[in-house]
């Protein structure tokens, strides 16, 4: 049987905190092509959820910024916790939709659980298996955690499953809500270009929100 992977408003409440704070650490550094000051340009995206984050699909407002100078104009996009990139689906189904692919015995049976179409989760698999252990966000990301790193053959799976061993604890497992959100801290980086250096703004929002637990080894 597959597992319930269900997201609630609550943990895309969080997520909102945290785009937010990344929002006016962005504004605060200025615009990075001129040095001029950052308004506010935030835009309504239409994000999917699909059976496992429906209630994402509320959360529609992207954090975005636009140079005030005019000889500029130029916009920045902060990291997101709740956007990967241009992807219609909420960042948290990207993940959680394509390690139950993995699980799953079947890609009909992934879907059927999921609610997502299965030339999708393929897409999914292949950027997951063949472009993002090459990036700068997974490089920098697999550097702060103990040795060895989780496999790059078996994301996101491999991921989630260290993460998940990271936070528990002796009393019992970490929730669901916790592991999603600090695999949506590590994969923040990997939703602009707009930011030179997209860890250490993600790193810097941690000590001015509540995160969940991290051991020293991962601290994102």
């Amino acid at each position: 049987m597959l597992p319930d992977l269900r997201l609630n408003e609550e943990y895309f409440q969080r997520l909102m905190a945290w785009d937010e704070e990344l929002a006016r650490q962005v504004a605060a550094a200025r615009c990075p092509h001129c040095g001029g000051p950052l308004h506010r340009a935030n835009y309504e995206r239409k994000p999917r959820g699909g059976l496992l984050a429906e209630a994402g699909e509320a959360f529609r407002l992207r954090h975005s910024l636009c140079c005030g100078w005019e000889g500029c104009r130029k916009r920045s996009l902060p990291p997101s916790l709740r956007f990967l990139g241009r992807r219609v689906y909420v960042e948290a189904v990207v993940l959680l939709a394509t390690m139950v692919a993995q699980i799953a015995t079947a890609l009909r049976e992934a879907s059927s659980h999921t609610g997502i179409p299965r030339r999708t989760l393929r897409r999914w698999q292949a950027w997951w298996r063949e472009l993002f252990p090459s990036s700068r966000t997974w490089l920098d990301a697999t550097a702060r955690f103990a040795p060895p790193p989780p496999d790059e053959s078996d994301l996101p799976r491999a991921l989630v499953e260290r993460l998940d061993a990271e936070l528990a604890t002796v009393d019992a497992p970490p929730a669901l809500v916790d592991v999603c959100l600090l695999a949506a801290r590590l994969l923040a980086p990997a939703t602009t270009s707009s930011v030179a250096d997209g860890a250490r703004f993600v790193r810097a929002a941690a000590e001015h929100l509540c995160a969940a637990p991290v051991t020293q080894k991962m601290a994102f």
